[in-house]
């Protein structure tokens, strides 16, 4: 809390004030970054040329860099379903566009995006700010993989039962220590 408040010029008794505590911080960081994903989806998803999809890895990139120096904290926090269904769904559509569009090689799978867009953010949280660049690097490079021509693997790709396996789990119950005394944790 002290150096967030030191990086927006602010007392921590600001902070404290607008947040009670560092769970409710990142709770709101997290709100804040998925609204930014989904205006993104959203724009990826109003494309119609077939490059929907570039723009939302992008975007994800982009998202996971401008998060890297609490993106540990983010991803212990689960999304809601609603939201992890919608940007899954966006990924689904805008892969579907993208081999209908010829952007992409037809044997693309919406689970190769998703294993993708997990590398992108392992490969963010790896380097973090000691290598920012890494990851347009590493994105152009995996697209130059996906459009090219004939067979993508000879390995098949994840199967609906391995993607629901890896797929972000169901919320978890709010337990801070002020739940457990109260008894609703």
């Amino acid at each position: 809390m002290e150096e967030i408040a030191a990086r927006a010029g602010v007392g921590v008794g600001t902070v404290y004030r607008r947040f009670a505590s560092k769970d409710a911080l990142i709770d709101e960081l997290l709100q804040l970054a998925l609204e930014q994903i989904l205006s993104s989806t959203e724009r990826a998803l109003a494309r119609t040329d077939g490059y929907g999809l570039e723009e939302l890895l992008q975007a994800l990139g982009q998202s996971f860099a401008d998060h890297a120096r609490y993106a540990s904290l983010l991803l212990a926090r689960h999304t809601d379903e609603a939201t992890a269904h919608r940007i899954r769904a966006a990924i689904d559509e805008l892969t579907a566009r993208a081999r209908a569009a010829g952007t992409v090689n037809p044997g693309i799978t919406a689970g190769d995006v998703l294993v993708l867009v997990w590398a992108m953010r392992g490969l963010v949280q790896a380097t973090g700010p000691a290598a920012a660049e890494a990851w347009p690097r590493f994105l152009d490079i995996q697209l130059a993989g996906l459009r090219t021509t004939g067979p993508v693997s000879s390995a098949p790709p994840l199967s609906a039962r391995q993607l629901a396996e890896l797929a972000p789990a169901p919320p978890r119950p709010l337990t801070t220590p002020e739940h457990r005394r109260a008894g609703a944790g």
